[in-house]
């Protein structure tokens, strides 16, 4: 009997940085499923029409993509794996276009200014926002846009049949974009699998505004020399400039250390959920 293929939920147009973030992850063999926003990611997967979702959580250059942070506590799908993508910026042309021909170059604002070396080279060129990068490509493509190239990545110029004119054009190389594995609910209990060098555990706390109560909160884990990857704080809605704290930390949830430590957190946190533990995703450049 032939294997359902799995759907993965994404953000934004075939060909985003997201998508690419599914093949190191899944590889190639996912149907990855284009949505306007994230909470609509988050949704589709809540009510199982993706199997699996995948959602930047942080970029090097720009910080936390805080709304999937508050996405992650509404939702309570748990996290079972991540991936690092080094985020390239190409240069992107319909077929036939050559770069003397390039008047205006379209792309999301962000990807636009991480290029601004680019273009103080080729002043001739326009910048031009739009609303997704790979969803440029697919625009200039289709319009067939003889004047106009997009700022997006490989993948998208594949997807869409364009053509790369510049490759590499980011202003900095060492921007990297973080991306979190989710599944549904029932993914919570699985057992760890064999093999695995390294994990992380993700999760969410809060404590009483009162002098002190961070500083105990963080000590369980200082204590049983358990290590912190992370912390961010997020404003707790309805209780104004009261916050929950966000903590990656190296362990796995059924390690006695981690375990150790999140029942003492327990007893000093006023609200703690773990979000999930998956294997440490690889760090270096893809």
């Amino acid at each position: 009997m032939k294997k359902r293929t799995e759907k993965v939920g994404f953000q934004g147009e075939k060909g985003a940085f997201s998508q690419q973030a599914i093949r190191q992850l899944l590889g190639d063999r996912p149907q990855a499923i284009p949505f306007t926003r994230f909470d609509e990611v988050f949704r589709s997967l809540a009510e199982k029409t993706v199997d699996a979702a995948v959602i930047p959580i942080e970029n090097t250059l720009h910080g936390s993509v805080h709304e999937n942070y508050d996405h992650l506590l509404e939702f309570e799908l748990p996290i079972v794996g991540e991936t690092s993508v080094r985020i390239i910026h190409n240069l992107i042309a319909p077929p036939g276009t050559s770069f003397r021909q390039v008047r205006r170059v379209f792309s999301h604002p962000v990807a636009l200014n991480q290029c601004l070396d680019f273009f103080s080279r080729n002043p001739q060129v326009e910048r031009v926002p739009f609303y997704d990068t790979a969803g440029s490509v697919k625009m200039i493509v289709e319009e067939g846009l003889t004047d106009s190239a997009a700022i997006a990545s490989s993948l998208s110029a594949e997807i869409y049949g364009a053509r790369i004119l510049r490759r590499s054009i980011e202003d900095d190389r060492q921007n990297f974009t973080r991306f979190f594995l989710l599944r549904s609910p029932e993914a919570r209990g699985r057992k760890a699998p064999e093999g695995v060098k390294e994990w992380k555990t993700s999760l969410v706390f809060t404590t009483r505004n009162v002098a002190g109560a961070l500083f105990r909160a963080l000590a369980v884990f200082a204590l049983r020399d358990v290590s912190l990857t992370k912390i961010e704080s997020r404003p707790l809605r309805g209780k104004p400039w009261e916050y929950l704290f966000y903590v990656d930390l190296l362990g796995h949830l059924e390690e006695p250390r981690i375990q150790n430590s999140l029942g003492h957190l327990r007893e000093v946190a006023d609200f703690l959920r773990v979000l999930g533990s998956y294997p440490r995703g690889d760090r270096q450049i893809h």
